[in-house]
């Protein structure tokens, strides 16, 4: 594989992913697994490379620039697969990638995977059993992140589908592993869980797993006894909906319902349709992979019910909050109400204020608030 220039890593862009000066599109943690991986990667034969995790094309494009061709590239967040297709287009690179679900076919007969580190120990889980089940026997993948989002806990998960585990020298607060040998292969299958009388399903990734988070316990608790809405044409909605542990609930609280279900998240999709499913509701809950809720139109429904991420990626930030509550006001009719419960500490409730309306605090407790705010 012939060299070219280095790769321009500066003219990679987040957009239409949320942007600002502590969000960046690449990091110290690509430019190893590119490093680290050239070796491999020069020697692969076309449509053998796949990168995972690889939020906004770094990995998949660094690799096209040097010379390969059809790599597969997964991306869980709906934004960052629009940001890896925009940036391909930029750099001429459309061509010699392509966007793949987390599914066999994504690593099917792979011989290298670059893998950024995902937090969540289930979603590495997921992701190691799924390469091992259908990569080559020969594949090595080059897991890479952080040192400070990394744990020992990580060699265990990869060692439990890989034979061999092997670890590199750090590199401005990066590491990479190198797993071979795969072994015990598996599909990803959704994990279970029971909250009363709500099932929830989780696979992994998905938010809080398959149970409650606090915050959406809160929130459940003090959703109104009437909300308004509930046919096809304004069904009530579940924003941001990870599990689908609201929506479902909703569903069960209200037989003649219809509930709308959305996320930008591919598992956190796949998981609320296994919770509705569980639940016995899904012919009345649909569930969409959306960036917020760009598929419903302005001044459409009546109730949105929304516990907004406030972390992109790993990093810890606001806007992903204001955007959500941007949208939910455009898709809400006067009147309309937005049911909310955020970390106090985020004291959100002047936006609120600002980009929806009048708000209200229904409840509170030592972390939790959880308001309503009017469409003006």
């Amino acid at each position: 594989m012939t060299r070219p220039d280095p790769f321009p890593f500066d003219r990679l862009s987040r957009r239409p992913d949320v942007e600002g000066p502590d969000l960046v599109a690449s990091d110290a943690a690509d430019r190893l697994i590119l490093d680290e991986s050239a070796d491999l990667r020069a020697g692969a034969p076309a449509g053998s490379i796949v990168a995972i995790g690889d939020t906004h094309g770094a990995l998949a494009l660094a690799a096209a620039h040097d010379g390969a061709r059809d790599v597969r590239v997964h991306q869980d967040a709906l934004a960052g697969e629009q940001a890896i297709a925009r940036n391909a287009e930029e750099l001429g690179l459309s061509d010699r990638v392509r966007v793949v679900g987390l599914d066999a076919d994504a690593v099917r007969d792979a011989r290298v995977v670059l893998l950024r580190l995902p937090r969540a120990l289930d979603a590495l889980r997921d992701v190691a059993g799924l390469i091992s089940a259908h990569a080559s026997p020969d594949v090595v993948v080059v897991a890479g992140g952080r040192l400070k989002h990394m744990t020992p806990t990580m060699n265990d998960v990869l060692g439990e589908h890989f034979g061999r585990i092997d670890i590199s020298h750090a590199r401005q607060k990066s590491r990479v592993l190198f797993a071979r040998e795969p072994r015990d292969g598996r599909d990803p299958a959704p994990a279970e869980g029971r909250e009363s009388e709500l099932e929830i399903r989780a696979f992994g990734g998905a938010f809080a797993g398959a149970r409650l988070d606090h915050g959406t316990r809160l929130l459940l608790a003090h959703l109104p006894e009437h909300p308004a809405g509930g046919s096809p044409e304004d069904p009530l909605i579940d924003m941001a909906c990870g599990t689908g542990a609201v929506a479902a609930h909703l569903a069960k609280r209200h037989p003649a319902a219809s509930v709308y279900a959305s996320d930008q998240s591919a598992a956190a999709v796949a998981s609320a349709r296994a919770t509705a499913a569980a639940n016995g509701v899904a012919d009345r809950v649909e569930v969409v992979r959306d960036d917020l809720l760009a598929s419903r139109a302005a001044a459409s429904v009546s109730f949105v019910a929304l516990n907004p991420p406030f972390h992109s990626g790993a990093a810890l930030t606001e806007r992903l909050a204001l955007r959500l509550f941007a949208d939910a006001a455009r898709v809400l009719r006067p009147g309309g109400e937005l049911w909310c419960v955020w970390n106090s500490g985020m004291r959100y409730r002047g936006d609120l204020e600002r980009l929806v309306g009048p708000t209200r605090q229904v409840a509170r407790d030592a972390k939790f608030t959880v308001t309503v705010s009017t469409r003006r």
